[in-house]
């Protein structure tokens, strides 16, 4: 766990348990218990939304960087949304699992790297986007004084995002994982870390590669904002379990700016307690009770153990494999690696991962 993570998960502890008491914690539960086995099938229903995003992932590998692509890139997904929900690092660990685990899964170090690093860029985008829709949706219904206090502080919070994502952007056409390499280089004094940079280069030729080709960028861009929509479903149908059915243009209200405000506490371990403050901000936007709002945010939790503890045991057991792979193995990629030294998956986890 790192230092940052060591105060942030107990805060996020706190607001989340003083959310759920203000409220009262047992009217909160018993509004959960309405839904009965509907949070099982809401729980299913994530799974066409994180085809989706597999999807946008598997536009960015070539057919031949591993077997069953399709399959590899639901996988992927899957440890990174994982690792988005369970672990102490927040919403930053998820893509570091995902390329961790292309790697294990065959897929060449720089070819992994690049795929994630541009599907994350756009479909941070397409969130941008989801959450501007929301913003519009909120204008158009709500009072100028509600408006004001949620629709200004959230286009000011999108317009940062914005200039940090234009920023990341601007580094990976420039040459990022080099830079990162000389840097490191340089701090290392007399180590040579010619390997290293000779690798981060080939990271960034990788990534101009995908850059340029545009119908996958725009493929990747169309399936990750295509996610984001059809994960409005999931408050939808939850809210009707619940015996609070609103229709679809409420639903994508709360799932577009419920969203950005959980994309907002990203460092925050499962946005805990963030994301039922913001919840509870919006309930009244669509006329839902207070207690009722933080049953539709418990509800997603459950959604989130029910694919996160197979999603940990899967990715438990494939790093088990991983680690006791056979010495013929581990020397057949040594073998691989003098004649693509740049993209040898082990020496890109001992440095990056």
């Amino acid at each position: 766990m790192t230092r940052r993570a060591t105060w942030l998960l107990p805060a996020g502890l706190l607001l989340f348990a003083a959310i759920l008491a203000s409220q009262g914690v047992v009217t909160v539960l018993e509004t959960l218990a309405l839904a009965k086995w509907g949070l099982l099938l809401v729980a299913l229903f994530h799974l066409l939304p994180l085809v989706i995003d597999a999807a946008a992932i598997q536009v960015l590998l070539d057919a031949s960087a591993a077997r069953r692509t399709r399959l590899t890139a639901l996988l992927a997904r899957w440890v990174g949304e994982t690792a988005n929900s369970v672990m102490p690092a927040g919403q930053i660990g998820g893509p570091v699992f995902m390329v961790r685990h292309l790697i294990q899964r065959g897929v060449l170090a720089r070819q992994a790297v690049a795929a994630i690093t541009v599907s994350t860029t756009f479909q941070t985008l397409a969130q941008l986007l989801f959450a501007l829709i929301g913003v519009l949706l909120l204008a158009s219904r709500a009072s100028r004084s509600a408006t004001d206090a949620l629709a200004v502080p959230l286009l000011i919070g999108g317009g940062l995002l914005a200039l940090l994502l234009a920023l990341f952007y601007r580094l990976q056409r420039r040459g990022l994982f080099a830079r990162l390499a000389r840097l490191i280089a340089r701090l290392s004094g007399r180590v040579d870390r010619s390997r290293l940079i000779d690798r981060a280069d080939a990271i960034d030729r990788a990534i101009d590669d995908t850059h340029a080709r545009v119908g996958r960028i725009a493929a990747t861009f169309l399936l990750s904002f295509a996610g984001w929509l059809v994960g409005t479903g999931e408050v939808y149908w939850m809210l009707g379990f619940l015996g609070h059915p609103v229709s679809w243009s409420d639903a994508l209200l709360l799932e577009s700016l419920g969203q950005a405000v959980r994309g907002a506490a990203f460092a925050i371990p499962g946005a805990l307690g963030v994301q039922e403050g913001g919840y509870l901000l919006l309930a009244p936007l669509v006329g839902l009770p207070s207690q009722v709002a933080l049953a539709l945010s418990l509800g997603k939790r459950v959604r989130e153990i029910v694919w996160a503890v197979p999603g940990l045991a899967w990715w438990l057991r494939v790093e088990q494999v991983w680690r006791r792979r056979p010495a013929s193995v581990a020397s057949s990629e040594q073998d691989a690696a003098s004649t693509d030294r740049s993209a040898h998956p082990a020496a890109l986890q001992q440095h990056f991962l």
